[in-house]
């Protein structure tokens, strides 16, 4: 029995509606995570004390991400899900197990505030290429954004990348503006990643179809 117009054009917005939100649900976790390392940037270049305790939290937080994310590309490389979680658990629990050690060694005690802050925001960001190269490729800008936040957390004062950006984009005074910078550069990784974001979905869906075919 054939569908009436009505059913299929219902059938079809359904179906859309669906996309759209599967959409929203991959973008949303990568904001928030753009949003929290701007917001850690602001606490730290700010003068917060202990605000590298705040980084060592973010860790965990971005492994769960990396868990949750990864999996689409594990689909598309048919890999076995028990492996993909053990790569997940030495992959994060290396990285974790590497702070507590700096922490519990005597090492943190040999760095000031400043640099074990820089070197902490430094490992996440390897371990964010890492994860990008390995399971998600969108970690890729997260960690080039962090390499950005590192450096300027390093040099606060006349940063030779801001007055790149600034020299590149026509900003006048770029490095005086470092916070506004570091929002415009948060935006540009965000909206690379979610076209990266976009072309996977692609993938999959494609990948689907044919296998169905």
């Amino acid at each position: 029995m054939s569908q009436s117009p009505s059913t299929v054009s219902s059938g079809a917005a359904s179906s859309r509606s669906k996309r759209s939100n599967s959409m929203l649900s991959g973008m949303i976790p990568m904001l928030l995570l753009f949003g929290v390392v701007v917001l850690l940037y602001s606490l730290t270049s700010g003068g917060l004390a202990g605000a590298s305790r705040y980084w060592e939290l973010f860790i965990p937080v971005l492994a769960l991400f990396s868990l949750g994310s990864g999996w689409g590309q594990m689909y598309l490389n048919d890999e076995s899900r028990l492996w993909y979680l053990i790569r997940q658990g030495i992959h994060w629990g290396a990285l974790i197990g590497l702070v507590y050690l700096l922490n519990t060694q005597g090492i943190r005690e040999l760095m000031s505030d400043q640099q074990y802050t820089i070197l902490l925001v430094y490992l996440i960001a390897f371990a964010a290429v890492l994860a990008a190269i390995q399971m998600d490729i969108r970690m890729l800008f997260l960690s080039a954004f962090l390499v950005y936040c590192a450096f300027l957390i390093a040099v606060p004062e006349n940063n030779p990348a801001l007055i790149q950006l600034g020299e590149t984009f026509g900003v006048a005074d770029a490095q005086s503006k470092p916070f506004m910078m570091t929002l415009a550069v948060a935006a540009a990784g965000f909206f690379a990643s979610t076209f990266f974001m976009i072309s996977m979905r692609g993938a999959i869906i494609a990948k689907r179809v044919g296998s169905q075919g």
